[in-house]
C-alpha cells in the first residue's frame, strides 16, 4: 500500500480519533528518542513514553528528568510540540461531547439501540403515556418523532429524541425503525379532525414499509378513517373521541353527579385498559351477566368490540358472541 492510500484512509478517520492516533505516535517517539539518548535515566522505552506523556501534558510528576544538554533540548521540542497536540486533543475532544449532548437534545442523533417503541407526535397523551412507563418503572427504551418540538430536556429518561416528519423515511432510520417491536401513532391536536387522520394513515404506510412486522397502535379521529388506517398497515386503531363523547354523555345526562368530571377521568391514572377475545363459557350471555361475573373479580366491564366496531356500555340485555372482545377496567395494584 502505498502513502498515498494510507493518507486517504487516515483523513477517513473521525478528526478525534486522528488527533488521537497523532498524539500516541508522537509520545511514543519522543519516549524511543529520550531511551536513546539517555539509556542510563531512562533504562527502558516505556519509560520513556512515559515521560513523554507525563511532560507533554504539563503533569510532570518529576521521577524521570533528561540530564544533558541533547535530551533537555528534547524536552523542550517535546513541550512545544506534544503540550500542543494534547491541549488540542483535548479541546476538540470536550467541543465533540458538547455538540453531542446539544444534537441529542435537539433530534439530531440516530438512535442505535433495537426492540424500542416509537411514539409519534409530542402532545399531552404522548407525555401521560410516558410518564406512565417511567412511573411503572417498565425496562422499556422509547423514542419520540416529533417535528414541531426544537429540543427536548435531556431529563426526559428514557426517552431518544428525534426531529423530523414520522412520514419520512430519513428520520424513520434515524429511529432505527427497522429494530422497533411497536410504534403508537397519535393524532396531531394543531390540525383539523381530516387532516389529522390522513396524516396517521400516511405515518402508518411508512412504518409499515420499512418494518413489515412493526407492531402499529394509530390513533383515528373520524370513524369513516378506520378502515383506510387497517388497510394502511395498523395493527390496532383507537378512536379517541368515540370513549371521550361517550363519557361526556353519561355526564351531561346523569340526575345527581356527585363529583365533577375531571375526578371521573383522574380514575384512571390508578386502572389499566384490558382486552381480550370472549371466552368461551361467556358465548350467549348478557352483557349484563357477563358484569356481575367480572365484578366479582374487581374488574369493570366496560364495553365490546365486534366486527370492529366499539361498544362502550351497551343494552344489558346484549347477548356476546364468539368473536367478540372485551375491554375491561382492572385496577393496576
Amino acid at each position: 500500500m502505498n502513502y498515498r492510500a494510507l493518507q486517504q484512509i487516515y483523513f477517513r478517520i473521525p478528526v478525534v480519533l486522528r488527533l488521537l492516533i497523532t498524539v500516541l505516535a508522537l509520545m511514543a517517539l519522543f519516549g524511543v528518542l529520550i531511551h536513546f539518548l539517555e539509556p542510563t535515566n531512562f533504562p527502558t522505552i516505556f519509560d520513556g513514553i512515559w515521560w513523554a506523556f507525563v511532560t507533554g501534558s504539563t503533569v510532570g510528576y518529576g521521577d524521570f528528568v533528561p540530564l544533558s544538554v541533547t535530551g533537555r533540548l528534547l524536552a523542550i521540542f517535546l513541550i512545544l510540540a506534544g503540550g500542543g497536540f494534547v491541549t488540542f486533543y483535548m479541546a476538540n475532544l470536550s467541543a465533540r461531547v458538547v455538540r453531542y449532548e446539544q444534537d441529542l437534545s435537539s433530534g439530531d442523533v440516530t438512535y442505535k439501540g433495537n426492540d424500542h417503541i416509537v411514539l409519534i407526535g409530542w402532545n399531552e397523551r404522548t407525555r401521560q403515556l410516558l410518564d406512565m412507563i417511567i412511573e411503572r418503572e417498565l425496562d422499556e427504551s422509547v423514542v419520540l418523532i416529533d417535528q414541531s418540538l426544537q429540543n427536548l430536556p435531556l431529563n426526559k429518561s428514557p426517552i431518544h429524541f428525534v426531529r423530523g416528519s414520522a412520514s419520512d423515511d430519513t428520520i424513520l432510520a434515524k429511529a432505527n425503525i427497522k429494530e422497533a417491536k411497536c410504534a403508537v401513532i397519535t393524532s396531531d391536536p394543531s390540525e383539523k379532525e381530516q387532516q389529522a387522520d390522513q396524516s396517521s394513515i400516511l405515518t402508518t404506510v411508512a412504518l409499515k414499509g420499512n418494518n413489515p412486522d412493526l407492531f402499529i397502535i394509530t390513533e383515528i379521529l373520524t370513524k369513516h378513517q378506520i378502515q383506510n388506517a387497517m388497510r394502511a398497515g395498523a395493527n390496532t386503531v383507537i378512536r379517541s373521541n368515540d370513549f371521550m363523547s361517550t363519557l361526556f354523555f353519561h355526564e351531561i345526562f346523569r340526575k345527581d353527579p356527585v363529583k365533577p368530571f375531571n375526578l371521573l377521568l383522574d380514575v384512571f391514572d390508578e386502572q389499566q385498559f384490558k382486552q381480550f377475545e370472549l371466552p368461551k363459557e361467556m358465548n350467549g350471555k348478557t352483557f349484563l351477566e357477563c358484569s356481575d361475573f367480572y365484578a366479582q373479580h374487581e374488574e369493570i366491564l366496560i364495553a365490546i368490540i365486534r366486527n370492529g366496531e366499539l361498544l362502550i356500555n351497551p343494552p344489558f340485555h346484549k347477548k356476546l358472541e364468539t368473536g367478540d372482545s372485551l375491554i375491561v377496567l382492572a385496577s393496576l395494584y
